[in-house]
């Protein structure tokens, strides 16, 4: 492993506490909220007598507010503590997944689905911080079984969406609130708040001044173009796709576990042999010819599959590595720095399925992903121009426990 790659890879990810496990499904379940509408979309559309663009907007409001409350995520869990602000996230998702189930109308949906938008940006901004506070085995190995519950939750998230969702489109908003409440008890019972480290408050602005430091504006920008166009792979591909919810489920179920495999192994191992800033010059390009590619086949069920899968591929690399150049871009607190930088990725992906679905109806169903695949190369040209200022990224991982108090004041991935 050489200058590059990440410290302290010692310790047993599976040694873990019931706590730590507890947490760990919380994350797999939060995550599964992301792509568990995937499937359901057309059903939506077609049962509420919604437009396709209307449906989309079931992703934009979910994720616009997850990405603005990011900005505050940090502020509020440096006052009453990670656990208040897991269970408080918990307790909003399981809430808003329920009244969502209920609807009939698909405008209130929306309604909900921002609400369930909030719970979400609490919980996962908390989740990580609270990983390392209780793991064994030191930091990496925190992270590393973090990202792999974010991995497992992308790939199951459609699945599981797909299957309930052949029943009723109303079956996957359940299934959240059943799953989100199982890990509110087992949080509420295993998680001693004596384990983990009383927070230092953070000011309200400090997120928002954060994005002054260059590095940090260059990540976001990137971030922000580049998850345009995951979310429009997302959120746009079941209608063009055709299928129904379980034919779109075991889709996207594929695309899951190819992003999984990438970000917990794939990730490590270029990181360890080429510069972070270097695996994202290779790997952004090879999103945005899949993206092109995919608006060239757009019209074959079996390219559009193929396209997603391999763009679940590079989608791992980049969540991974992404994630970690924040963490080294600055000299920030990363609660503070993961904030800004998340809150802006958000913001990106809210408004790419609208916008898609716009250019498709406008133009053709292949206009989406060029607006995808341009955008992606903007986020590679962002990285190219700034090379120099993300100099600090490609130095290294900082000695495992400076890494561990920075990120146990309140990391978020």
């Amino acid at each position: 492993m050489n200058a590059h790659a990440p410290a302290g890879q010692s310790g047993s990810i599976l040694k873990q506490s019931s706590a730590v496990w507890a947490i760990a499904f919380a994350c797999v379940v939060a995550f599964m909220g992301i792509g568990l509408v995937d499937p359901i979309l057309p059903a939506i559309a077609e049962s509420l007598q919604a437009t396709p663009a209307q449906t989309e907007l079931l992703f934009t409001s979910y994720l616009a507010v997850t990405g603005v409350a990011m900005f505050f995520t940090s502020w509020v869990s440096s006052r009453i503590g990670a656990k208040k602000t897991l269970m408080i996230g918990l307790a909003l998702i399981v809430l808003f997944s329920v009244l969502a189930a209920v609807s009939n109308d698909v405008w209130t949906i929306i309604g909900f689905r921002a609400g369930w938008g909030l719970g979400n940006a609490l919980f996962i901004s908390t989740a990580l911080a609270t990983i390392v506070g209780a793991a064994s085995g030191g930091t990496a190995s925190a992270i590393i079984l973090y990202e792999a519950a974010l991995g497992l939750g992308i790939a199951v998230g459609p699945l599981v969406g797909g299957l309930l969702g052949s029943v009723s489109w109303r079956g996957p908003f359940f299934g959240v609130t059943t799953l989100m409440a199982v890990a509110f008890i087992a949080i509420l019972v295993l998680l001693k708040s004596g384990t983990l480290e009383k927070p230092t408050p953070t000011k309200l602005s400090a997120p928002f001044r954060a994005l002054g430091r260059p590095a940090l504006a260059a990540l976001a920008a990137t971030a922000l173009f580049y998850n345009i166009g995951f979310f429009v792979l997302l959120a746009y591909t079941p209608f063009p796709l055709g299928f129904g919810a379980l034919g779109i489920g075991f889709t996207f179920f594929g695309w899951g576990v190819g992003l999984a495999v990438t970000s917990v192994w794939v990730a490590p191992m270029l990181t360890a042999r080429m510069r972070r800033t270097s695996v994202l010059k290779l790997a952004l390009p090879l999103l945005a010819l899949d993206l092109f590619a995919a608006a060239v086949v757009v019209q074959s069920q079996a390219g559009l599959i193929v396209c997603v899968v391999i763009g679940g591929l590079v989608l791992g690399v980049l969540n991974t590595v992404l994630t970690e150049c924040v963490m080294e871009a600055t000299d920030l607190p990363r609660s503070v720095a993961s904030s800004a930088y998340s809150a802006v990725r958000f913001i990106g992906g809210a408004i790419a399925p609208p916008v898609a679905t716009l250019l498709a109806d406008a133009y053709s169903p292949s206009a989406a992903y060029v607006f995808a695949g341009v955008s992606v190369a903007v986020a590679f040209l962002v990285v190219v121009l700034t090379t120099k200022v993300l100099r600090r990224v490609d130095d290294g991982a900082e000695p495992e426990r400076v890494e561990a108090e920075a990120i146990s004041a309140g990391e978020m991935a």
